[in-house]
Protein backbone atom coordinates (compact mmCIF):
# COMPACT_ATOMS: atom_id res chain seq x y z
CA UNK A 1 0.00 0.00 0.00
CA UNK A 2 1.21 3.53 -0.76
CA UNK A 3 0.41 6.87 0.88
CA UNK A 4 1.11 10.08 -1.00
CA UNK A 5 2.32 13.04 1.10
CA UNK A 6 2.27 16.41 -0.70
CA UNK A 7 3.43 19.88 0.30
CA UNK A 8 0.92 22.38 -1.08
CA UNK A 9 2.51 25.33 0.71
CA UNK A 10 4.88 27.98 -0.61
CA UNK A 11 7.87 27.03 1.58
CA UNK A 12 10.01 23.93 2.01
CA UNK A 13 8.69 21.80 4.87
CA UNK A 14 9.84 18.76 6.82
CA UNK A 15 7.37 16.17 8.09
CA UNK A 16 7.90 13.37 10.58
CA UNK A 17 5.76 10.25 10.28
CA UNK A 18 4.90 8.00 13.22
CA UNK A 19 2.16 5.74 14.49
CA UNK A 20 -0.06 6.65 17.44
CA UNK A 21 -2.90 4.92 19.22
CA UNK A 22 -6.21 6.73 19.55
CA UNK A 23 -9.44 6.22 21.47
CA UNK A 24 -12.70 7.58 20.09
CA UNK A 25 -14.90 9.16 22.75
CA UNK A 26 -18.67 8.94 22.80
CA UNK A 27 -19.00 12.50 21.45
CA UNK A 28 -16.77 11.66 18.46
CA UNK A 29 -13.66 13.34 19.88
CA UNK A 30 -10.29 11.61 20.13
CA UNK A 31 -7.64 11.10 22.77
CA UNK A 32 -4.22 9.48 22.55
CA UNK A 33 -3.68 6.28 24.54
CA UNK A 34 -0.85 3.80 25.09
CA UNK A 35 -2.81 0.72 26.16
CA UNK A 36 -5.76 -0.72 24.24
CA UNK A 37 -9.22 -0.69 25.76
CA UNK A 38 -11.07 -3.95 26.23
CA UNK A 39 -11.82 -5.52 22.82
CA UNK A 40 -9.47 -3.05 21.06
CA UNK A 41 -6.39 -4.21 19.16
CA UNK A 42 -3.60 -2.09 17.72
CA UNK A 43 -2.38 -2.52 14.13
CA UNK A 44 1.12 -1.10 14.76
CA UNK A 45 2.69 -4.53 15.35
CA UNK A 46 1.72 -5.62 11.84
CA UNK A 47 2.83 -2.52 9.90
CA UNK A 48 6.17 -1.38 8.48
CA UNK A 49 6.55 1.93 6.66
CA UNK A 50 9.29 4.12 5.20
CA UNK A 51 10.57 6.76 5.07
CA UNK A 52 9.82 8.16 8.55
CA UNK A 53 10.89 11.71 7.77
CA UNK A 54 10.41 13.69 4.56
CA UNK A 55 11.53 17.13 3.40
CA UNK A 56 9.49 18.55 0.53
CA UNK A 57 9.78 21.72 -1.49
CA UNK A 58 6.71 23.67 -2.61
CA UNK A 59 4.32 21.44 -4.61
CA UNK A 60 6.56 18.41 -4.17
CA UNK A 61 5.24 15.01 -3.06
CA UNK A 62 6.63 11.79 -1.63
CA UNK A 63 5.26 8.25 -1.61
CA UNK A 64 5.21 6.55 1.79
CA UNK A 65 5.51 2.78 1.41
CA UNK A 66 3.41 0.71 3.81
CA UNK A 67 3.85 -3.05 4.21
CA UNK A 68 2.00 -5.66 6.23
CA UNK A 69 4.01 -8.06 8.34
CA UNK A 70 3.33 -11.04 10.63
CA UNK A 71 -0.03 -11.57 8.94
CA UNK A 72 0.03 -15.22 10.06
CA UNK A 73 -0.44 -13.94 13.63
CA UNK A 74 -3.66 -12.07 12.85
CA UNK A 75 -6.66 -13.61 14.57
CA UNK A 76 -10.19 -12.80 13.33
CA UNK A 77 -11.26 -9.26 14.08
CA UNK A 78 -10.11 -5.68 13.57
CA UNK A 79 -6.80 -3.98 14.30
CA UNK A 80 -6.49 -0.18 14.24
CA UNK A 81 -3.70 2.36 14.66
CA UNK A 82 -3.25 5.88 13.24
CA UNK A 83 -0.50 7.42 11.13
CA UNK A 84 0.56 10.79 12.52
CA UNK A 85 2.02 13.31 10.06
CA UNK A 86 3.65 16.20 11.94
CA UNK A 87 5.23 19.32 10.49
CA UNK A 88 8.69 19.84 12.03
CA UNK A 89 9.44 23.49 12.99
CA UNK A 90 12.35 25.02 11.12
CA UNK A 91 15.57 25.17 13.18
CA UNK A 92 16.99 28.55 14.09
CA UNK A 93 19.75 29.50 11.60
CA UNK A 94 23.28 29.11 12.95
CA UNK A 95 24.92 32.38 13.87
CA UNK A 96 21.67 34.28 14.30
CA UNK A 97 22.05 36.75 17.15
CA UNK A 98 19.68 36.78 20.05
CA UNK A 99 17.41 39.80 20.20
CA UNK A 100 17.80 42.11 23.17
CA UNK A 101 14.94 41.65 25.57
CA UNK A 102 13.68 43.60 28.53
CA UNK A 103 14.74 41.49 31.51
CA UNK A 104 12.07 43.20 33.62
CA UNK A 105 9.28 41.69 31.56
CA UNK A 106 8.19 38.21 30.55
CA UNK A 107 8.34 37.17 26.90
CA UNK A 108 6.61 34.08 25.51
CA UNK A 109 7.08 32.79 21.98
CA UNK A 110 4.54 30.30 20.67
CA UNK A 111 5.53 28.12 17.73
CA UNK A 112 2.52 26.20 16.34
CA UNK A 113 3.16 22.61 15.29
CA UNK A 114 0.65 21.25 12.78
CA UNK A 115 -0.22 17.59 12.44
CA UNK A 116 -2.85 15.25 11.08
CA UNK A 117 -3.74 11.64 11.79
CA UNK A 118 -5.33 9.06 9.49
CA UNK A 119 -6.50 5.61 10.58
CA UNK A 120 -5.04 2.40 9.25
CA UNK A 121 -7.35 -0.55 9.81
CA UNK A 122 -6.59 -4.24 9.31
CA UNK A 123 -9.50 -6.67 9.18
CA UNK A 124 -9.41 -10.44 9.28
CA UNK A 125 -12.50 -12.57 8.97
CA UNK A 126 -16.18 -11.84 8.45
CA UNK A 127 -17.73 -8.70 9.88
CA UNK A 128 -20.60 -9.13 12.34
CA UNK A 129 -21.07 -5.36 12.79
CA UNK A 130 -24.56 -3.86 12.86
CA UNK A 131 -25.62 -0.23 13.29
CA UNK A 132 -28.85 1.39 14.41
CA UNK A 133 -29.80 5.06 14.83
CA UNK A 134 -31.70 6.25 17.88
CA UNK A 135 -32.46 9.28 20.09
CA UNK A 136 -33.33 11.62 17.22
CA UNK A 137 -34.03 15.14 18.48
CA UNK A 138 -34.56 18.42 16.66
CA UNK A 139 -33.90 21.92 17.97
CA UNK A 140 -33.25 25.41 16.67
CA UNK A 141 -29.95 26.99 17.75
CA UNK A 142 -29.97 30.75 18.36
CA UNK A 143 -33.48 30.86 16.88
CA UNK A 144 -32.04 30.49 13.36
CA UNK A 145 -30.00 27.29 12.89
CA UNK A 146 -31.95 24.00 12.62
CA UNK A 147 -30.06 21.20 14.35
CA UNK A 148 -30.53 17.44 14.48
CA UNK A 149 -28.94 15.24 17.15
CA UNK A 150 -28.84 11.45 17.14
CA UNK A 151 -26.97 8.41 18.42
CA UNK A 152 -25.22 5.71 16.37
CA UNK A 153 -25.41 2.32 18.09
CA UNK A 154 -22.74 -0.14 16.96
CA UNK A 155 -22.45 -3.83 17.79
CA UNK A 156 -20.20 -6.56 16.41
CA UNK A 157 -16.51 -7.11 15.84
CA UNK A 158 -15.53 -4.23 13.52
CA UNK A 159 -15.83 -0.46 13.13
CA UNK A 160 -18.34 1.16 10.80
CA UNK A 161 -17.69 4.01 8.40
CA UNK A 162 -20.22 5.75 6.18
CA UNK A 163 -22.13 8.83 5.03
CA UNK A 164 -25.16 10.39 6.67
CA UNK A 165 -28.05 11.96 4.71
CA UNK A 166 -31.05 13.80 6.12
CA UNK A 167 -34.21 14.29 4.03
CA UNK A 168 -37.17 16.48 4.95
CA UNK A 169 -40.62 15.27 3.91
CA UNK A 170 -43.42 17.85 3.89
CA UNK A 171 -47.00 16.92 4.86
CA UNK A 172 -47.75 16.94 1.11
CA UNK A 173 -45.02 14.36 0.50
CA UNK A 174 -42.37 16.58 -1.11
CA UNK A 175 -38.86 15.38 -0.19
CA UNK A 176 -35.91 17.80 0.15
CA UNK A 177 -32.37 16.95 1.18
CA UNK A 178 -31.47 19.23 4.07
CA UNK A 179 -28.28 17.73 5.48
CA UNK A 180 -25.24 15.64 4.54
CA UNK A 181 -22.25 14.50 6.57
CA UNK A 182 -19.67 12.24 4.95
CA UNK A 183 -17.06 10.01 6.53
CA UNK A 184 -18.66 9.30 9.90
CA UNK A 185 -16.96 6.48 11.82
CA UNK A 186 -17.81 4.59 14.97
CA UNK A 187 -14.61 2.81 15.96
CA UNK A 188 -14.31 -0.36 17.99
CA UNK A 189 -14.78 -0.97 20.82
CA UNK A 190 -17.29 1.92 21.15
CA UNK A 191 -20.93 0.77 21.32
CA UNK A 192 -22.25 4.26 20.52
CA UNK A 193 -21.41 7.70 19.18
CA UNK A 194 -23.40 10.87 19.73
CA UNK A 195 -23.63 13.15 16.71
CA UNK A 196 -25.09 16.55 15.82
CA UNK A 197 -25.67 18.08 12.40
CA UNK A 198 -26.79 21.59 11.46
CA UNK A 199 -29.45 21.42 8.74
CA UNK A 200 -30.03 23.79 5.84
CA UNK A 201 -32.56 26.59 5.86
CA UNK A 202 -34.31 26.07 2.52
CA UNK A 203 -37.31 27.93 1.18
CA UNK A 204 -40.40 25.78 1.48
CA UNK A 205 -39.01 23.66 4.33
CA UNK A 206 -40.96 24.18 7.56
CA UNK A 207 -39.28 22.38 10.45
CA UNK A 208 -42.42 22.77 12.57
CA UNK A 209 -44.25 20.12 10.60
CA UNK A 210 -43.49 17.13 8.36
CA UNK A 211 -40.74 14.64 9.16
CA UNK A 212 -37.00 14.01 8.90
CA UNK A 213 -35.62 10.75 7.51
CA UNK A 214 -32.02 9.89 8.40
CA UNK A 215 -30.03 7.37 6.36
CA UNK A 216 -26.54 6.03 7.16
CA UNK A 217 -24.95 4.31 4.16
CA UNK A 218 -21.64 3.07 2.80
CA UNK A 219 -19.49 5.81 1.18
CA UNK A 220 -20.53 6.60 -2.39
CA UNK A 221 -17.27 5.24 -3.88
CA UNK A 222 -17.87 1.69 -2.64
CA UNK A 223 -20.62 -0.89 -3.11
CA UNK A 224 -23.96 0.73 -2.14
CA UNK A 225 -25.12 -0.52 1.24
CA UNK A 226 -27.57 1.01 3.69
CA UNK A 227 -26.42 0.49 7.27
CA UNK A 228 -29.26 2.11 9.18
CA UNK A 229 -32.16 4.54 8.94
CA UNK A 230 -34.56 6.30 11.28
CA UNK A 231 -37.35 8.84 11.07
CA UNK A 232 -38.45 11.76 13.27
CA UNK A 233 -41.89 13.37 13.16
CA UNK A 234 -41.62 17.15 13.59
CA UNK A 235 -44.02 19.05 15.84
Amino acid sequence: MDLNLANIGNDTATYSISIVQIRMKEDGGFETITQPDADQRFAEKYIRFFPRSVTLGPNESQVIKVQLTKTNELTPGEYRSHFYFRAVPKPKPLGEKEKNVDTASISIQLIPVFGITIPIILRNGTSTTKVTISDLAFKTVNDTVPNLSLVFNRSGNMSCFGDLAVDYASPQGKVTRVGVANGIAVYTPNPKRRFQLNLKNIQGVDYKTGSLKVTYSAPSDVKPERFAEAELTLR
